[in-house]
C-alpha cells in the first residue's frame, strides 16, 4: 500500500526584493515587516524552492542577498529587465561597464550556487514609454551573449515582440543546451508552440490565465514543458479572471487576508500576491488540463529542478 506523497511546489518567479514584503508601500512605511512570515506560509504549503527574480543590477544584487537570508529555499536570477534596459546608457562609467558589472556578479553568484538563472532579460513592446525599442533590442542582445558565454539557463520577458524575441533567440539556441524559461507566459497558441519547439519551457501565473483566449493557451502548453510562478506581489487570481471558475474549495486559502491599513501578524495583506498563492496556480492549471493536481505539481516541480536545480541534485 503506498503513502501519498504531499504535493509541492517551486515558485519560480516571485519578486521577493519588493518593499512591500517588508511591509514599505509607495515609499512609506504601513506595517511591520512580515517576510519571514511570507515565507512560513508557502513552506507550510510545500512551496519548498521559490527564484527570486533580478530586474536591474541593484535588485540582482539584492535577491542573491536574499538567497543568502534563506538558504535552501531561495534562489537567484541575474539580469536587467527590458523596461530598466536605459540603466546601460545611464551607467556612470557606461554600458561596457555595466555589462561588466553584471558578468562579475552573474559569475560570482552562479559559481557560490545563489543565482541558477540569467534574467530577467527579454522585450516588452507593451511599455516602449520606460525603454525605446533600439534599445530593449540592443541590451537583450548584449545579455543573451553573456548568458551564453556564462552557460546559465535563461529566465525571459517577452510582450508583444514574438518576431524580434525569436529572432534574437533562433541563433544561439545550439550554445543553450538548457535554454530556459518564458515566465508570465500571454502570447498567443501559436506563439508558444513555436518556443517550445525552441526547447524552451513557459511559466504560468495569474497573468497568464486572465482571459478565455489565455485559458486555451495554458491547456495546450505541454507538461513537460510547464513550469508554475506567482510573479507575486503581483498577478494574483482575481475573481474578474476567466480562471476564477477553475478555483475549487482546495484552490482557495483558509487563511484571510486584511488591508494593509490593518496589518496583523500571520495575516495575508489584501492586493499582495505571494508564494503561497502558488498551490492556487497549480489547482487552477490542473483544473484546465482536466488532470490531477498530484500529476501536475510533480510535472512542475520535476521541470524546475531538471532546468534551474535548485539545490537539488539530478538522478
Amino acid at each position: 500500500m503506498s503513502t501519498q506523497r504531499r504535493l509541492r511546489y517551486a515558485d519560480i518567479g516571485i519578486n521577493l526584493g519588493d518593499p512591500v514584503f517588508r511591509g514599505v508601500y509607495h515609499g512609506k512605511p504601513a506595517h511591520d515587516d512580515d517576510l519571514r512570515d511570507v515565507i512560513q506560509r508557502a513552506l507550510e504549503v510545500g512551496c519548498e524552492k521559490m527564484m527570486v527574480t533580478g530586474s536591474d543590477l541593484k535588485e540582482s544584487a539584492h535577491a542573491i542577498q536574499l538567497t543568502e537570508e534563506f538558504p535552501g529555499i531561495c534562489y537567484a536570477t541575474v539580469g536587467v529587465h527590458p523596461c530598466s534596459s536605459e540603466q546601460f546608457d545611464k551607467h556612470p562609467h557606461g554600458p561596457d561597464a555595466a555589462l561588466a558589472e553584471l558578468k562579475k556578479l552573474a559569475i560570482q553568484s552562479r559559481d557560490s550556487g545563489h543565482a541558477v538563472a540569467f534574467g530577467e532579460i527579454g522585450l516588452d513592446y507593451d511599455r516602449l514609454m520606460l525603454a525605446p525599442k533600439e534599445t530593449q533590442l540592443r541590451y537583450f542582445e548584449a545579455q543573451l551573449d553573456l548568458a551564453t558565454e556564462l552557460q546559465m539557463p535563461l529566465f525571459l520577458h517577452s510582450r508583444a515582440c514574438s518576431e524580434d524575441f525569436e529572432r534574437l533567440l533562433k541563433p544561439r539556441l545550439d550554445n543553450l543546451p538548457k535554454r530556459g524559461l518564458v515566465h508570465s507566459f500571454t502570447g498567443t497558441l501559436d506563439e508558444m508552440q513555436r518556443l517550445v519547439t525552441m526547447g524552451f519551457d513557459i511559466g504560468i501565473n495569474g497573468c497568464s490565465m486572465k482571459t478565455e483566449a489565455n485559458i486555451a493557451v495554458v491547456r495546450e502548453v505541454p507538461l513537460e514543458r510547464l513550469q508554475i510562478e506567482t510573479d507575486g506581489p503581483w498577478c494574483e487570481i482575481r475573481p474578474s479572471h476567466a480562471s476564477s471558475k477553475y478555483m475549487d474549495d482546495a484552490a482557495k486559502l483558509s487563511m484571510k487576508a486584511v488591508k494593509k491599513e490593518k496589518w496583523q501578524k500571520g495575516v495575508m495583506v489584501k492586493g499582495r500576491n505571494e508564494p503561497v498563492t502558488i498551490m492556487q496556480v497549480a489547482h487552477v492549471i490542473a483544473k484546465i488540463k482536466n488532470i490531477s493536481i498530484e500529476k501536475l505539481s510533480e510535472a512542475a516541480w520535476v521541470n524546475s529542478i531538471q532546468m534551474f536545480g535548485l539545490g537539488i541534485p539530478l538522478n
